[in-house]
């Protein structure tokens, strides 16, 4: 049983020494101390020997656990230390340079700030596919056959589908009011979700337009829903998002999804209602539609427009933060310049 012990302390201590990385370590406490290791194995040997030399056996082979045990770990930490250690070519004088620090996009930024605050009212966050068709994005929201914003001067139609009608025409979502109508369809009433996302329109790009920007959409439909309760709800998320008091006003307008429609203009802050590129010279800047889902997206959405009303804002997510920063073209948000994105940090 002693040449046995002291065989495998010799083995041991050397192949420990000899072990370079903690993944050879690992293996050699396993050869030596795992469960099915040699001294594991010596030590079931152990009740087989005469009674008068068991504890003396008994004592060396946990002698020698101990001892090999204490040996892996002092290896362990010095192969720790050496991979830590700062190679002597490295000069510590020498300055270092800073890493790039990256930040959120300042859309990104104002739609999270947006989604904290509709939480906070009990909103659900809902988001769909880029992609969509001609039922959802037209059809179910009250759009006539002939409405000009099917054609492809406004609409990019996906190759392929030009035959096609209906859910089987197939194009990039221009706003995102067709996908809340499938979120209806799939969910229990009442409802009360926002919806942040881009939208693709094929139209002339200038400081106020583009032709991809982001649109952020906040519905409530329920049985008991005053449209008056509406317009506290967009100046509460204006005085939240900068801060302090933001003039409103909401201008009667037509949109085919909405019975009664407003334009609702928020008072400019980049010139603070002196006339800018920005608010077309006139003080207020179109912020969104608004008002009460017709009827007859209330029954797309498989609703009784007798038994349900709601509230109903698309808010131009850019134009939004064209506000809070002062930024006088919207072509600046998706232009990729580091320069101005720098900003932002």
């Amino acid at each position: 049983m002693k040449d046995i012990i002291d065989k495998i302390l010799l083995e041991g201590e050397q192949r420990i020494k000899d072990s370079a990385t903690v993944a050879a370590l690992q293996d050699v406490k396993a050869h030596f101390l795992g469960k099915q290791g040699a001294i594991t194995e010596l030590l079931r040997e152990i009740p087989k020997l005469e009674a008068s030399l068991r504890a003396e056996a008994g004592r060396a082979a946990n002698e020698l656990k101990n001892h090999l045990s204490a040996l892996v770990e002092a290896r362990r930490e010095e192969i720790m230390l050496k991979a830590s250690e700062i190679s002597p070519d490295f000069d510590l004088s020498v300055p270092g340079i800073m890493p790039h620090a990256g930040a959120l996009h300042p859309i990104t930024q104002m739609c999270y700030d947006l989604n904290d605050t509709f939480r906070s009212m009990g909103f659900e966050i809902f988001q769909e596919n880029e992609i969509t068709s001609e039922l959802y994005n037209f059809d179910n929201l009250n759009f006539p056959p002939s409405h000009p914003a099917r054609e492809s001067m406004d609409t990019y139609w996906l190759a392929g589908h030009d035959n096609a009608g209906g859910g089987d025409r197939l194009c990039m979502r221009t706003h995102l009011t067709g996908a809340s109508v499938r979120y209806m369809q799939t969910h229990k009433p009442p409802y009360r979700f926002v919806y942040p996302g881009s939208v693709y329109r094929n139209e002339s790009t200038d400081a106020r337009h583009e032709r991809s920007f982001t649109q952020y959409e906040a519905l409530i439909v329920d049985k008991d829903f005053t449209f008056s309760s509406g317009k506290i709800m967009i100046q509460s998320i204006l005085s939240k998002v900068f801060g302090r008091e933001v003039p409103v006003r909401m201008r009667v307008g037509f949109f085919p999804f909405v019975e009664p429609g407003f334009e609702i203009d928020m008072g400019c802050l980049v010139c603070n209602g002196d006339g800018c590129s920005v608010c077309n010279q006139v003080g207020w800047v179109e912020l969104m539609p608004g008002g009460t889902p017709h009827p007859n997206v209330l029954r797309s959405a498989g609703l009784d427009p007798n038994e349900y009303t709601g509230f109903y804002v698309n808010v131009g997510l850019d134009r939004l933060v064209m506000m809070r920063y002062e930024i006088n073209d919207i072509r600046l948000l998706r232009s990729a310049d580091l320069r101005f994105l720098g900003q932002f940090k």
